[in-house]
């Protein structure tokens, strides 16, 4: 398959686009699922469901173009394996995540919009990866990859860490809210979210290209206002809660 290089550059700043709307929205909004769900929607699923049907386009998406690609991806171990990483991330979010979620059943329409946008970033870094991908001089190269790859299993691990903690914060069948401690909650009241943060940050350097950056940019705007949310929700509802946690970068904001 060809590079389609006007495909890719449309979707890119599309994403980037999008993060600034979904950024603004969030000033104005709380973004419609979990503790914010507004009282007037009416058509749910269960959490489990909702987040494998909104998550599961993202890996097989990248997986479909990984096995029919052609001859052509064969020789392209290394941009093969940076895919499986971003696959790593969806795949866990997918088949383990979801079937372990203890939260509040998700509206069926944010799960629509979320599964959207998941087959559509799904598409784009697997076939900017596939077909368009092009690395420069192998030491650059080399220890951008390095520190990329770093940067995205720190963040994998703080995500997958922190999600266990506020999962365990709930019996089976319970939906209440309580203080998290431990990990980065330490230091944040959105670990987990920095964590997916640092992950696509670690992936966006190892890739180093405008489709890995405007994911990383689009987490940011959507997943960062949530973090200062959660903050100071966690503020108005606990008057015990930490006063020495910021939202979501550690000492800083």
């Amino acid at each position: 398959m060809e590079c389609r290089v006007a495909t890719v550059s449309y979707l890119s700043w599309a994403l980037v686009v999008g993060g600034v709307a979904y950024l603004w929205r969030q000033t104005r909004n709380h973004t419609g699922y979990g503790r914010y769900v507004k009282p007037t929607a009416r058509r749910f699923c269960s959490a489990k469901l909702g987040w494998f049907l909104q998550e599961v386009p993202s890996f097989l998406l990248p997986l479909l173009l990984l096995l029919t690609g052609g001859p052509g991806t064969g020789a392209s171990t290394g941009r093969k394996l940076l895919l499986c990483t971003f696959m790593l991330h969806y795949f866990h979010r997918s088949f383990i995540y979801a079937f372990l979620t203890r939260g509040r059943p998700v509206p069926l329409l944010f799960v629509l919009y979320a599964a959207i946008f998941c087959s559509i970033n799904g598409f784009l870094q697997g076939h900017h990866l596939l077909h368009c991908a092009r690395f420069g001089d192998a030491g650059l190269t080399d220890a951008r990859l390095a520190a990329g790859f770093l940067l995205f299993v720190a963040g994998l691990t703080i995500n997958i860490h922190s999600d266990h903690i506020l999962r365990n914060l709930r019996k089976p069948g319970e939906i209440v809210y309580r203080i998290p401690y431990g990990g980065m909650f330490e230091f944040v009241s959105g670990a987990n979210f920095l964590g997916e943060i640092v992950e696509w940050f670690g992936y966006a350097v190892a890739v180093w290209s405008l489709p890995a950056f405007a994911f990383a940019f689009f987490t940011v705007c959507s997943i960062g206002p949530r973090a200062y949310q959660h903050h100071r929700d966690y503020q108005q509802r606990f008057e015990d809660y930490p006063r020495s946690r910021k939202a979501i970068i550690p000492f800083i904001l």
